[in-house]
């Protein structure tokens, strides 16, 4: 049987992209049958494990990992590097399918009551996130699902601790897109156009004004097609929108859309909106975050008060049908910056984060 930090080694040496983890799945499914856990595909190209205990099998915890990788060229010098040039795992996604298979491999051998699913979740770096595809198929329908517990590696904590936070956590994302639409001509003869340029300009400022320590906007991309003596017809302007709730969402999107109304009249020009929605907030149930910090209290690692984090996690859509905890697991600032080319998580990390997931899945079940 592979140990968890084999099959990290092996997921790491053959990464793949969202939606493209066939291989990945494969690795994970032969390391699950060679262990003795039943899984089944989910979503495509994931992996749902299920581990049947005593009594009351209805009711259920869900541990979850991701497991695609980003198109990165990976630099580090680990033997383990990426044979797949170009595609890379610089978020440690192969140490979270990792971690959830050696706490799988723990579970199975516990007597415990209920059923625990170990989800290793496709495409979470690539809009809609594969948690939509797996809730889609609804695999938990049946089951009273006490938890949906997920993960995520950490450089700004040190190996052995581990962070949490109760309620909001990690932001929402939507991906905005404006178009500018006037009478263009030449730049000279102002009194002839109706100036895209400045009204871009006017709009960029007024986005970016909304900003506030819950609301973050900005404007990445300009295209203005015009040159030193042309106003163009025509502007585009790109961005992102990041919020912690789905109140907060609803009535950004509608202040965005007045703002395009009113600044498109004081112009006399168009300005259309399109909202690309992404990933909901990640909430953390409160009862579930503290008794997660005092289960790892009691384990004898220490903990930290995460802040709020305006990056995204398509974690945040099993928050919307469940009650879900997401915490970080340190893996120390030597290990570098997630999504860089040389970003190596210590493995020293793995063995904690196999020890805590198995804990929280017997504690929601009512296993202490």
């Amino acid at each position: 049987m592979i140990s968890p930090v084999a099959l990290r080694q092996q997921l790491h040496r053959h990464p793949e992209l969202s939606f493209e983890e066939h291989e990945t799945a494969a690795t994970i499914g032969r390391a699950l049958s060679e262990a003795g856990i039943a899984w089944q595909p989910v979503a495509h190209t994931g992996i749902l494990a299920k581990l049947e205990g005593r009594g009351d099998r209805k009711r259920a915890v869900v541990l979850r990992a991701d497991i695609d990788a980003l198109p990165i060229r990976e630099e580090t010098e680990v033997a383990w590097r990426s044979e797949n040039e170009g595609v890379m795992h610089a978020c440690g996604h192969d140490m979270h399918a990792a971690i959830l298979y050696g706490a799988l491999c723990r579970l199975k051998d516990e007597p415990f009551e209920g059923t625990i699913f170990g989800l290793f979740q496709p495409g979470e770096e690539l809009n809609p996130g594969g948690a939509k595809l797996v809730l889609d198929e609804a695999p938990f329908a049946d089951y009273e699902v006490m938890a949906v517990v997920g993960q995520h590696v950490e450089p700004d904590l040190e190996v052995g601790k581990f962070g949490f936070r109760a309620g909001k956590y990690m932001a929402g994302n939507d991906e905005l897109r404006f178009t500018i639409r006037g009478r263009g001509g030449h730049a000279a003869l102002r009194h002839r156009t109706q100036d895209t340029v400045r009204a871009a300009a006017r709009l960029i400022l007024a986005v970016t004004d909304l900003n506030s320590e819950e609301r973050i906007l900005s404007i990445g991309r300009v295209e203005a097609d015009g040159a030193t003596n042309v106003i163009p017809d025509e502007v585009r302007l790109e961005g992102t929108m990041r919020i912690f709730s789905e109140r907060d969402r609803e009535a950004l999107h509608q202040t965005l859309r007045t703002l395009c109304d009113r600044l498109g009249a004081e112009e006399g020009l168009e300005i259309g909106l399109s909202i690309s929605a992404g990933y909901p907030a990640v909430e953390n149930h409160p009862e579930l975050t503290l008794q997660a910090k005092e289960l790892a209290l009691e384990a004898g690692y220490s903990t930290h008060e995460l802040a709020l984090r305006p990056t995204s996690e398509d974690f945040g859509r099993y928050g919307l049908h469940y009650p879900s905890l997401f915490y970080r697991i340190g893996v120390g600032a030597a290990s570098g910056r997630p999504h860089t080319s040389r970003f190596n998580p210590d493995e020293r990390a793995i063995p904690a984060g196999v020890d805590l997931m198995a804990r929280l899945a017997l504690h929601f079940l009512g296993n202490k």
